[in-house]
């Protein structure tokens, strides 16, 4: 067992990894009442090119292929593994991501039996050909559900414009013909070679002891046979700089315009504490200039172009990056054309110190509160974990970021790569 002690958060993590490859951390929280699990896989809807473990050839499966799989995990012979989880006092989820599937448990009680049932049900997996046909149906149904919502569409349109081969593109739930040509023996494929223990990591935080979580999980993964692990190949996505479309306008019933406009990063940084530290520098920079507090924001609202749906966010996750700005308004041409103008002369601006000192110290206070909330302090470690970083070295990187590292940033922002994604009421 290794031990982590994080002085800027005075906090202790505990780690060990196990024979077949699996890693587990453990925080002890006593102040917790809850305790929360999450047990997650670096597969998500971009991994649909790969070579199957022991394999030779590189294969491709269906898109969505990652979620439905997620969807079939609850099974199990006897039922559906959420009915032991509120045996044991618990509730249980999952969620897919592009790059992830997570799945999860939260208690305040028989912690130690969660962790044993999380495990077991993840790493088993029953299927059959009718529980497979019957879940195309559910599938389905949720595809039309978010294609009949606005701002889904909305958001994932404006970054389905900006990529011409990269699967970010493609809807995490894929669409229903890729679900209607899944087959139980794609996802077993799937299944046995991004779900071995190697690939994967739990994360365990609450009121809890890390002897006893280790213990039990070493007992636990025991009595269990896995492959021989091997290092995971997947194809090296081929995806141009340019965007692919500049502007996509989409009628449905709404009562006001949504505009969001993306913009590609095509500098993909590999080293992954300098991606990181960009990620935090980025999320100030966009602070600074699109939130609520900001001069922008304030010139837009009081001309009545937006409301306050308004508002930007970074993305940045593997081998792509992109922003996105955007919210409702009345007149969604005129935003697009300011919001343009404004990226453009944005190579000339230069963020003051002033308000660098007072975003920074404000991000500062954010990240600290996270680590008040079991949820946001697991998941943010598996998704950095998958990074090759870690959440609990966030504060550290922010005290790294300089005024110099913000207005560098900036030469990032070029209008040639930005696109428009505008909803806009059918009748």
């Amino acid at each position: 067992m290794q031990e982590y002690y994080y002085s800027t958060l005075k906090e202790t993590l505990y780690h060990q990894e196990y024979s077949n490859g699996l890693n587990v951390f453990v925080l002890p929280k006593n102040d917790f009442y809850k305790t929360y699990g999450l047990f997650a896989t670096k597969f998500g809807s971009i991994d649909t090119n790969f070579k199957p473990l022991h394999q030779k050839e590189m294969i491709k499966v269906e898109d969505g292929i990652a979620h439905f799989l997620e969807h079939k995990m609850f099974d199990m012979k006897d039922g559906d593994v959420s009915d032991i989880f509120a045996k044991l006092g618990a509730t249980t989820n999952a969620y897919t991501s592009s790059t992830r599937t997570a799945y999860l448990f939260s208690t305040s009680q028989n912690e130690l039996e969660c962790i044993e049932t999380l495990l077991d049900f993840v790493q088993e997996l029953f299927l059959t050909k009718e529980s497979v046909e019957k879940e195309k149906g559910i599938i389905s149904q949720e595809i039309k559900m978010y294609n009949d919502d606005p701002d889904w569409r909305n958001y994932f349109d404006s970054i389905k414009n900006l990529y011409h081969n990269h699967p970010i593109k493609k809807d995490i739930a894929g669409t229903i013909e890729t679900v209607n040509n899944t087959t139980k023996e794609m996802l077993e494929l799937c299944y046995e070679t991004f779900y071995h223990p190697s690939n994967m990591v739990l994360f365990v935080v609450g009121n809890i002891n890390p002897e006893e979580v280790f213990s039990i999980i070493k007992d636990n993964q025991d009595k269990k046979t896995f492959i021989a692990k091997e290092e995971i190949i997947r194809k090296k996505i081929e995806e141009p700089t340019t965007i692919s479309k500049q502007e996509e306008i989409l009628k449905m019933d709404v009562a006001i315009p949504k505009v969001t406009m993306g913009m590609k990063i095509n500098d993909i940084i590999l080293d992954p504490y300098l991606k990181l530290k960009r990620e935090m520098t980025m999320n100030i920079v966009l602070d600074i200039l699109f939130s609520k507090s900001g001069d922008l924001y304030q010139e837009y609202s009081n001309e009545n172009l937006i409301d306050d749906s308004f508002g930007a966010s970074f993305t940045q996750e593997r081998d792509y990056a992109f922003f996105q700005i955007g919210g409702d308004s009345e007149h969604p041409d005129e935003l697009k054309s300011r919001i343009t103008k404004f990226i453009k002369e944005l190579k000339e601006h230069l963020i003051s110190k002033e308000d660098f000192d007072r975003v920074k110290k404000k991000t500062m206070g954010s990240y600290i509160n996270m680590f008040n909330s079991p949820e946001t302090i697991a998941n943010l470690f598996i998704r950095y974990y998958f990074e090759d970083n870690s959440a609990f070295e966030l504060i550290d990187i922010l005290e790294d970021i300089t005024i110099e590292d913000v207005n560098q940033l900036l030469l990032l922002f070029d209008e040639k790569f930005v696109t428009t994604s505008i909803v806009i009421p059918s009748v």
